[in-house]
């Protein structure tokens, strides 16, 4: 499948049971609900998927029971964040036979490569697969970012389309688009600037706190896209205190609660993350019992026309 890189991309939870198994049935009832709600791609795998944790077959039942489900109507994209060239390398080309739509990848994960071993390392990947591929710039939280002139160089190969832009400067998009046009695809990686994002030129969002609230999510991306920038941005000031949940060390714990009372979701998460308790889990409860009380009507907001 061509990956069109635009729209909201959720960067979906692991669903687990009580027993510390995979729980796919949970799992189908989220995909359920980001489709309906019209998300436009399904990111598996990554932070908010306890990527770490995840073993290798888990990760390919993970691909497979995705790409079962959504029977081609969006992209299936999986993360590939390993330690060596290699791992890298073996873990794209099981992406592919799983029936995977393309990649979204982290540099060398422990060592902190620098610049040439980082352009290296994704050249390498690249090569070995025709899967399109994100590059994941993360440098708060990963230590290594991908500059604009790293990409000079990472461009030159066809399959290195997009990148998962969270380096939260928002004058980076501008930056890009100035250097590279649409060459390099870029969506937002950050909840809490994913609008201001959007509006100064990102194709889509790699959304987080979609997998509680996805038809608010796509309502934000779609009316903005339709010039009307106004009901997005107030959609956007309901959801920026839920949206802030995501930026925090707890980022899984919180959004899982968040997907508990949405109805989409459980709290299992696998140790050495343990659920939320005391004054932190209060907190977190309150922001979301806030958050549905204040729950706005949204719009219809699939197929709208664009604004002249």
């Amino acid at each position: 499948m061509v990956i069109d890189w635009k729209g909201v991309m959720p960067a979906v939870t692991t669903k687990f049971t009580k027993e510390d198994t995979l729980d796919l049935k949970m799992f189908e009832i989220n995909i359920n609900a980001q489709l309906e709600a019209g998300v436009h791609g399904i990111i598996l795998g990554g932070t908010l998927g306890e990527a770490s944790t995840l073993s290798d077959d888990e990760k390919r039942i993970l691909v497979r029971t995705t790409v079962d489900i959504v029977k081609n109507k969006v992209p299936v994209i999986i993360n590939i964040a390993e330690q060596t060239t290699k791992g890298a390398i073996e873990a794209a080309k099981k992406a592919k036979e799983d029936g995977a739509s393309g990649l979204m990848m982290l540099p060398p994960m422990r060592y902190k490569a620098g610049d040439r071993e980082t352009v290296v390392y994704f050249k390498e990947i690249a090569k070995s697969t025709d899967l399109p591929i994100m590059i994941y710039n993360n440098p708060v939280d990963y230590k290594i970012e991908v500059s604009l002139d790293m990409f000079e160089e990472l461009l030159a190969l066809d399959n290195i389309q997009a990148v998962k832009e969270s380096t939260r400067d928002i004058s980076n998009i501008t930056r890009i688009k100035n250097r590279f046009g649409d060459r390099l695809k870029i969506l937002s990686g950050v909840d809490t600037l994913a609008l201001e994002s959007l509006l100064m030129g990102a194709d889509g969002w790699v959304a987080g706190l979609v997998d509680a609230f996805p038809e608010e999510t796509v309502a934000i991306y779609e009316l903005q896209k339709a010039g009307r920038i106004k009901e997005a941005i107030a959609i956007y000031r309901w959801f920026l205190p839920l949206l802030e949940l995501d930026i925090n060390p707890k980022l899984v714990q919180n959004i899982k609660l968040a997907e508990v009372a949405t109805g989409i979701g459980t709290e299992h998460v696998r140790p050495p993350r343990l659920p939320l308790v005391g004054d932190e889990r209060k907190k977190v409860l309150e922001i979301i019992e806030t958050g549905l009380k204040t729950r706005p009507q949204l719009p219809e907001y699939k197929n709208i026309e664009l604004i002249d």
